[in-house]
């Protein structure tokens, strides 16, 4: 994986401030040297700059960006973020069509299909991507991102120019442009995150390309084009067809993500979905002669403090220690200290330039920076609760028919700790309802759908737009922040398209949760595996982690010239600090309840405090 950033102005000659422009590349590629530790480039004409940071994993050798192809007289410039799946394929239809390449490389590929196919070309590609692609004929350049949104990319537009950049520290990175929250930002923060609304960076006039989409951008000003959605049509295989073909599908994309030029390995919980993942990838290098590394993850003494509830009914380490054995692979169990976790929230916010997960986010960072030390890629079971139907909210009945998003129905819980006025002003709970009514008017509908099925697809739309990608941000931002390129096999868009259109009856057979995917790792898991409840990412009960949390959110409120002192009120703060802890009651998704929330709060802190954030009351 990769770091981009550049920018384009139609009237504008970069070259005569050459020295400076240069500047500000490298300083794009400085502050998200991150994402590709192994090697940088920039590229400078008179309309468009262009910044790479390159983590090598495919022809090491002669995959350097920015990229340049020649043809006509023309010379095309790419700069690309992400992994093509279907990079052979392609390349031989491009050979038999005369084109000559001269590396290994997917980035080669993806400009010389561009150049056969024109703009429409993503259409083509398998794979997890952001690049831009400098058209020097027309003078314009091109954004593009994969379907499902796993790789970023943000930019700011204003009249004849355009910022963009994996990272939005990257578009802030560009003079003159100011961190600022108005009243539409701080309902992001305070009413929806640590999600955020897709297409939206969060600060003022910052936005984000959309999965799916692409962006054109000349003296034409912006176009925005969709190449690929859901859509929605009758199912017409029977039950045994549809295990036969979500089977095949699902081997096919973990196969087909195992490529690389340096070994792989899988995050492995011992749950169903990275289990499967785990056991098709031990599988096939066997073949080669060759064991699989595993990494696993949880808490020091966690097995102490460990309670068990309807979200979390068992710990990981036992069902671990089973698939290990299962595989035969060559596994590691990590752990992190409370320390660690609090310790790395503010490397959280660092990462993802937002308020994050909390310490389920921190984790998260500690355990990639870990795998990060013996492998450069990993395969995750990432996303197959949101497309196979795994979560809570998909079966609880209050869940199911709550007019607003089931993950995060009570938003009395994210005003326990603020200030009244501030509440006031917020109105979050219109600001929440619009954004969720707009999001269920998207959802590809089907006539032939009774009242419930139309309901189930407005839930699947609501996982895969809004709770499936803040995972893959938090994925995203975690694994690359430790130069490491976490894949997500379930999140192939082929099986986002056939699974889309599979009834209820089928993907929860005999109301057996995710029962589907459970059939297509009969040949490759043992029962015990198979049929584990759900248990999601690990989290820590240690009272200590509190205690930490309560001391230093303390001295935030302690300190008259904390920014986030403009929105708590510290009454509040030390009333929620004396009252007993509710682990059971989350107020975001299954894991964030009280000590996540003082997390998040402490993160707010700290972001404002880092960025120097402007806000526009």
């Amino acid at each position: 994986m990769c770091g981009i950033g550049g920018f384009f102005d139609s009237e504008n000659n970069y070259t005569k401030q050459r020295e400076y422009y240069i500047k500000v590349l490298e300083r794009m590629n400085y502050i998200q040297k991150h994402r590709g530790p192994d090697e940088e480039g920039i590229f400078l004409a008179p309309h468009i700059g262009m910044a790479h940071v390159r983590l090598s994993i495919i022809d090491p050798e002669k995959g350097k960006q920015p990229f340049r192809y020649t043809s006509d007289g023309h010379t095309w410039t790419i700069i690309y973020n992400g992994e093509l799946y279907n990079t052979s394929e392609l390349r031989e239809e491009l050979i038999a069509k005369g084109w000559v390449f001269r590396t290994k490389s997917d980035t080669e590929v993806i400009l010389v299909s561009y150049l056969e196919h024109g703009p429409e070309f993503v259409k083509k590609l398998n794979g997890i991507f952001a690049f831009a692609i400098w058209e020097p004929i027309e003078d314009q350049v091109y954004l593009y991102r994969d379907r499902s949104g796993v790789k970023p990319l943000f930019y700011k537009a204003e009249g004849t120019h355009i910022i963009f950049s994996s990272e939005i520290k990257g578009v802030l990175s560009y003079p003159g442009i100011k961190p600022i929250l108005d009243k539409k930002g701080m309902n992001e923060i305070f009413g929806i995150g640590p999600a955020k609304t897709y297409g939206t960076g969060v600060f003022a006039g910052i936005d984000e390309v959309l999965p799916g989409h692409y962006l054109r951008f000349g003296k034409g000003g912006l176009v925005q084009k969709c190449y690929w959605s859901l859509v929605s049509m009758p199912h017409e295989d029977s039950f045994d067809k549809t295990v036969e073909k979500t089977t095949e599908l699902v081997i096919d994309s973990i196969e087909r993500q195992m490529v690389s030029d340096v070994p792989i390995c899988t995050f492995l919980s011992g749950g169903l979905d990275s289990s499967l993942v785990s056991a098709v990838c031990a599988r096939k290098l066997k073949e080669k002669g060759e064991r699989l590394n595993t990494f696993s993850f949880d808490f020091i003494n966690n097995d102490e403090y460990f309670k068990a509830s309807s979200f979390q009914p068992t710990q990981d380490r036992p069902y671990v220690e089973q698939m290990v054995k299962y595989l035969d692979s060559n596994h590691m169990y990590l752990e992190c200290t409370t320390l660690n976790q609090v310790e790395l929230l503010k490397q959280s916010v660092d990462a993802r330039d937002l308020p994050a997960m909390a310490d389920v986010d921190s984790s998260l960072h500690y355990f990639c920076s870990q795998v990060s030390k013996y492998n450069k890629v990993a395969l995750t079971g990432e996303c197959a609760d949101e497309i196979f139907g795994g979560y809570p909210w998909f079966h609880k009945e209050e869940c199911f028919h709550a007019h607003t998003f089931p993950w995060t129905m009570d938003l009395e819980a994210r005003k326990v700790l603020l200030r009244d006025e501030f509440v006031e002003y917020l109105n979050m709970e219109e600001y929440v309802t619009e954004v969720y009514e707009k999001s269920v008017a998207e959802t590809p509908r089907l006539k032939e759908d009774s009242e419930e099925e139309a309901r189930r697809r407005e839930i699947s739309y609501l996982n895969q737009k809004w709770f499936m990608q803040t995972l893959l941000d938090r994925m995203d931002r975690a694994s690359m922040y430790s130069g490491l390129e976490a894949r997500v096999p379930y999140a192939d868009h082929r099986i986002l398209e056939y699974v889309w259109n599979i009834p209820w009856d089928i993907k929860c057979h005999a109301g057996v949760v995710k029962s589907l995917l459970r059939e297509c790792g009969k040949n490759y898991l043992p029962e015990e595996i198979l049929y584990r409840r759900k248990s999601p990412y690990p989290k820590t009960y240690d009272k200590q982690y509190e205690q930490l949390l309560a001391e230093e959110m303390r001295k935030i409120v302690q300190n008259s010239s904390s920014p986030v002192l403009k929105f708590i009120d510290p009454q509040k703060l030390e009333n929620f600090l004396l009252s007993p802890s509710d682990y059971g009651k989350p107020w975001y998704g299954q894991l964030m309840a009280g000590p996540q929330l003082l997390a998040y709060m402490y993160q707010v802190n700290y972001w404002m405090e880092k960025y120097k954030i402007e806000l526009q009351w």
